[in-house]
């Protein structure tokens, strides 16, 4: 399974289109970890689950979504509701509550990538306004692959190229 995952666009529109563009067809999911500021029918999620960040006003927007993608279960939201900023105990808690082996959230606009007893947490990083460490990367998403025993994890710039010295591999 290989999908792509980004997060807080905050009403750059332009950046998903350009995502999709370049990626239908070699992914098998498009993941929008929140704070969009889109409305939840806009043609970009047709083809991109999505959730509710706190900057998305549109009640409309899920703030969860549990999603299966060729067998890989899936368990993403913001993490404002699960106090990402604080830590990953209750990301954790909610998405092994779900069975997931996937775990996708943003809001901190800070990339970020870790792997506790089979469970990914990913956070893609903002791709429209970034901090942390990586801003001056200008914004980032990532591709996520996994066969079940192993995750590969790469991130990206807005140029969609691969940024090298963030490309992680963890195995069972």
């Amino acid at each position: 399974m290989k999908c792509l995952v980004v997060s807080d666009s905050h009403g750059d529109r332009d950046i998903l289109v350009k995502l999709l563009d370049a990626y239908q067809g070699k992914v098998d999911a498009f993941f929008h970890c929140g704070d969009s500021e889109l409305q939840v029918d806009d043609a970009v999620f047709d083809k991109m689950y999505t959730v509710k960040g706190n900057m998305d006003f549109d009640d409309r927007l899920p703030e969860v979504v549990n999603a299966t993608v060729k067998g890989v279960p899936v368990y993403m939201t913001h993490g404002h509701l699960v106090g990402v900023n604080f830590g990953l105990e209750h990301l954790m808690a909610a998405a092994q509550q779900q069975q997931a082996q996937l775990a996708f959230f943003g809001h901190t606009h800070q990339l970020g990538v870790e792997r506790h007893n089979g469970l990914l947490l990913l956070n893609p990083g903002s791709i429209s306004q970034p901090r942390g460490e990586f801003m001056r990367l200008g914004g980032t998403y990532a591709i996520v692959e996994t066969n079940g025993q192993t995750v590969a994890v790469q991130y990206y710039n807005r140029q969609l190229q691969p940024v090298p010295a963030l490309s992680f591999h963890f195995t069972s």
